[in-house]
């Protein structure tokens, strides 16, 4: 179809909804403008021109189309939710009647969730050798990273006033700006500890906790770099980045206390679902949990 779509003004008027009403960030913003541009491309091939033609079968028919042109499932779920968040927007506008996305199911994309690694080998992997000050910064990250199961984008927000290191505790800012106080451990203060009796000697540039050797604040990328160096140097058999020990530190956490809630607090997860499938709960630990505490699965003699 030659031109401007007919249906592009309705997209437009509602990405200025998000920017303007939702204030959402302006990555979201691209996704969403990617995604209905990509339907709009499809509509425009089958010749639809209104929104209000859209029904649940060729809502599906859409689908389908971006299925066959390559689209991974996680892309269409991505897709499809951009689609009804649309649709419930021109509901609201009176443009439309219902919602003929509701009724189509996303599809499943498979979970790759992050192997942890053993408290042995976290342990190994702690042993660094510390024969020069960036290897005492490295030691104070990866405690840091292990002693409070943070994100990256955390690790590195942490400013100086944002520890208390009498209490144990760091101040962290994770998704959604949400703030939230954490324990840190013995270990993990001890390591800060030493860090900064060596931070001044790169001439710090402002409030970082973690610097890079050029005085600034240190950035993600560096600390993936550092943290897979380590464990190669450190002999782990599987590739150390700082996701995997923030998924360790969870694991662990379940594995010796049993309290997802507590868990799902100290991770920051909005929802108690995230927390389940992040930590992989094994299947036998509950199963043991059921028959210790449930009074139907308590044998009596017959």
């Amino acid at each position: 179809m030659n031109g401007v779509s007919p249906l592009l003004a309705a997209v437009e008027g509602f990405l200025r909804f998000l920017k303007v009403e939702r204030q959402l960030s302006p990555l979201t913003q691209i996704n969403y403008r990617r995604q209905l541009s990509a339907l709009i491309v499809l509509l425009d091939e089958l010749k639809v021109v209104d929104w209000a033609r859209l029904d649940a079968a060729l809502v599906r028919s859409l689908a389908a189309r971006s299925t066959r042109s390559g689209l991974k499932p996680a892309s269409l779920a991505l897709r499809l939710s951009a689609l009804r968040s649309f649709l419930d927007w021109l509901m609201s506008q009176g443009m439309i009647k219902a919602n003929p996305a509701k009724g189509v199911a996303t599809p499943r994309a498979g979970r790759h969730l992050p192997k942890n690694i053993d408290v042995d080998e976290v342990n190994r992997l702690l042993e660094i050798d510390l024969n020069d000050p960036l290897a005492v910064r490295d030691r104070a990250m990866l405690e840091v990273m292990y002693g409070a199961g943070l994100r990256l984008s955390e690790l590195v927000g942490i400013d100086l006033g944002h520890l208390d290191l009498a209490s144990g505790e760091v101040w962290v800012v994770g998704k959604g700006s949400k703030e939230r106080r954490l324990p840190m451990g013995r270990t993990a203060v001890h390591w800060i500890e030493n860090w900064l009796e060596m931070r001044e000697l790169f001439d710090p540039e402002d409030n970082a906790l973690f610097l890079s050797n050029k005085g600034k604040r240190i950035s993600t990328r560096n600390v993936q770099k550092r943290f897979a160096e380590w464990g190669v140097k450190q002999g782990i058999s599987s590739h150390i980045h700082p996701h995997k020990l923030r998924h360790s530190f969870a694991t662990h956490m379940l594995e010796s206390s049993g309290d997802l809630r507590a868990v799902q607090e100290l991770l920051g997860h909005a929802n108690l679902t995230t927390t389940q499938i992040y930590t992989h709960l094994d299947f036998q630990h509950l199963a043991s949990v059921y028959d210790a505490a449930h009074p139907r699965a308590k044998r009596g003699k017959s």
